[in-house]
């Protein structure tokens, strides 16, 4: 399979149409899901399937995500450009 190809299948259908997934979605499919493993993938392919309105109640938490084999992956877009949290002790 042409991996190059498959991501950009995939940032294509990173896209939306809806601005709050838009802007989580994209840059993580750009950034981040080339270098995914193969499980990661299946998982963020997976999740694309799913309605948008679901997808965006579960990143942000509204509703937690029905489907375990997709909780890894959501919390990984959750995670993503966030500043790593710092200990004040």
């Amino acid at each position: 399979m042409d991996t190059s190809a498959e991501n950009r299948r995939v940032c294509w259908h990173s896209r939306r149409g809806m601005l709050e997934l838009d802007l989580l979605l994209a840059p993580f499919a750009e950034a981040v899901y080339p270098d995914l493993d193969a499980d990661a993938q299946e998982a963020y392919r997976a999740l694309l399937r799913e309605e948008d309105t679901d997808i965006f109640d579960w990143l942000v938490n509204r509703y937690p995500v029905p489907d375990p084999s997709l909780t890894a992956i959501v919390e990984h877009i959750q995670g993503y450009g966030r500043p790593p949290s710092v200990d004040t002790d």
